[in-house]
């Protein structure tokens, strides 16, 4: 009797859902009549590619998948050759990509996953939005058969030996005395380290290189003893090691020169390679997006890198009550790109070219695009243009036309930051936790929200504001910056403290500052570190009622200053609540009572 309720509320949910597409005059696409089948475990990489072929024949669709499991494989999936922001390196290997759900030149097309798990195989590319317009996914799961992150968990430590317990998931072979980490088509060949520790839920760098230079042996099923010199480590019982290689070949995700595009109810179990990245994108939304593992796989990490990056894009970029914990690298990324000028051609055109060897390839500027030429020592915008003509003449340069003539500093080793494709930000209602590094990194020169979020034993600081054009080369300042509303948890214990304004300007100009108009406003800062905002190279910098309480969480800190500033002006520090005892203080330097307005001790260097 329960089992046909169960049936029937399961008929009748799916024929409201259907209903509702329909009365939208949506058209039904099932994945199932394309021979997609749930946990058969056969692939349906050849059924999804017919499916999505079928949505295109439509002016809008719902390509509806049958929920349960299903498997991916690469040798049948759709194959495209992209060059990805972040994480395309700098070899002659092949950067053809495998992608689960292709979804190129599509419009109006809704991805209902009615809650199926994806399994990948291999190396892929969960879902690839490529020229595409109002495309929604929604409702689905990705993970990663045998993820490309192998996880120990230290069992016993002694000077002269260590007993592991590794991941069902991690495959893993010994010989003579050596171990190694493969999956389906792959071998690690390097084997950087991060490590978990789950009783502080902090995760530290660290090294595999003492149990490298150990011998392995095998002492039961996924059981793995390494005897060698481990007396100058620091490893405890419970410790988790989580290990890849760092070389970066894919992305969980890729939007490309696509627009109005939203995830929604999405969770990302793992991603190889960088988290979902926008690219040269406009109107991007994520809600209740979720990169975390499964909660009954009993892994730690659930991206190889960054969670949700965005280069390059324009109009709004909204991630609104979504959940990151364990990843490698930082949640969040929204950046543009500094490419430097390395020929004069004629009075209208230039050659510019990709700097970081992991970013090149894509096009950076099109036709009608506002730029700006920028002072790669200084950060300071040097005049701006309008282009007549971009083009990528090979994969590491492009040739720029500007309409009228170019301006008379133009030079050799300037760079060029683009001004259209920037975007608004909006991140509110999400949590951030279990990563090595920062939590935000925001450098656009639209608004940006950053409300009502937790932070949580982010490794570093929780939101950096930076610009370079000198190491990532990732543009540009920022304009309106408002912080507001979030709570700040025991974070920094790798470096920093909370919030960090650094931009990289290896010289400063009186008067003139790379980052302006940022409001940190109250919010809830629950810190074992003094550091609590470092800022440089602002100019209107406001931090008031906030509320700082100090933890004894890895130490006790001094309590006796938690803003440090430099090269700032029109800066307001007022209004703030703390528990420290005894003076607090502000430590600047190059700057002057009068650039600073504050009911707190300042201390001028």
């Amino acid at each position: 009797m329960i089992s046909r309720i169960g049936m029937r509320s399961r008929l009748i949910f799916f024929f409201l859902i259907v209903f509702n597409y329909v009365a939208f005059g949506q058209k039904i696409i099932k994945a199932s009549d394309f021979g997609v089948k749930s946990n058969s475990y056969k692939d349906a990489a050849p059924g999804i590619r017919k499916a999505i072929e079928a949505c295109k024949k439509s002016r809008s669709s719902v390509l509806m998948l049958p929920g349960g499991r299903i498997d991916i494989w690469p040798e049948k999936a759709v194959k495209r050759e992209l060059y990805v922001s972040n994480c395309t390196e700098n070899d002659t290997l092949s950067k053809v990509k495998s992608i689960a759900f292709p979804f190129e030149n599509c419009q109006n097309l809704t991805l209902d996953g009615n809650n199926t798990l994806v399994v990948l195989h291999g190396k892929m590319v969960s879902f690839a939005l490529l020229n595409s317009v109002n495309v929604k996914i929604k409702d689905i799961c990705f993970d990663y058969e045998r993820p490309t992150m192998s996880e120990l968990t230290i069992k016993s430590v002694c000077d002269t030996a260590i007993e592991t317990a590794i991941h069902p998931d991690s495959k893993y072979t010994i010989d003579n005395g050596e171990i190694s980490f493969y999956g389906e088509g792959w071998n690690t060949h390097s084997f950087h380290t991060i490590l978990f520790e789950p009783g502080k839920e902090i995760m530290r760098y660290s090294t595999f290189s003492p149990f490298l230079a150990a011998k392995a042996l095998e002492t039961g099923f996924n059981q793995v003893k390494f005897e060698g010199k481990f007396a100058k480590t620091n490893f405890h019982v419970g410790d988790v090691l989580t290990i890849r290689d760092p070389y970066r070949d894919n992305c969980g995700g890729f939007i490309l020169l696509s627009k109005n595009i939203s995830l929604e109810h999405v969770k990302m179990h793992y991603m190889h390679g960088l988290g979902i990245v926008s690219q040269f994108s406009e109107n991007i939304s994520f809600k209740k997006v979720e990169v975390a593992p499964r909660k009954d796989s009993g892994r730690i990490i659930a991206s190889f890198a960054d969670c949700f990056h965005f280069s390059g894009c324009k109009g709004l970029v909204k991630i609104d009550s979504c959940f990151t914990s364990g990843s490698h690298d930082d949640p969040v990324n929204v950046h543009g790109t500094h490419l430097q000028i390395t020929a004069i051609d004629s009075a209208k055109k230039l050659k510019v070219r990709f700097m970081h060897p992991q970013s090149y390839g894509f096009e950076a500027f099109f036709k009608g695009d506002s730029i700006a030429f920028i002072n790669p020592q200084t950060l300071m915008p040097l005049g701006k243009a309008k282009l007549k003509n971009a083009k990528l003449i090979n994969k590491k340069e492009m040739e720029i036309e500007v309409l009228g003539s170019l301006p008379a500093f133009v030079k050799e080793g300037l760079c060029m930051e683009n001004l259209t494709w920037t975007p608004e930000v909006l991140v509110r209602n999400s949590r951030f936790e279990r990563t090595n590094t920062r939590g935000l990194l925001i450098t656009t020169r639209r608004k940006v929200v950053i409300e009502n979020n937790i932070f949580y034993h982010t490794g570093m600081y929780p939101i950096l504001i930076a610009d370079d054009a000198s190491s990532w080369f990732e543009s540009g300042s920022v304009q309106d910056v408002t912080i507001r509303n979030n709570v700040f948890e025991d974070c920094g214990h790798n470096s920093g403290g909370a919030i960090q304004i650094a931009p990289e300007n290896h010289e400063l100009i009186v008067g003139n500052m790379v980052h302006r108009n940022i409001r940190i406003v109250d919010n809830t800062f629950k810190m074992y570190k003094d550091a609590i905002l470092n800022a440089r190279s602002v100019d209107h910098l406001l931090f008031e009622g906030n509320k700082i309480t100090y933890t004894q969480f890895l130490g006790k800190s001094n309590n006796k200053s938690f803003v440090n500033l430099t090269a700032c002006k029109h800066v307001v520090i007022d209004k703030n609540s703390t528990d420290a005892s005894g003076v607090t203080c502000i430590n600047a330097s190059k700057m002057t009572n009068d650039d600073l307005k504050t009911d707190l001790t300042v201390n001028i260097k």
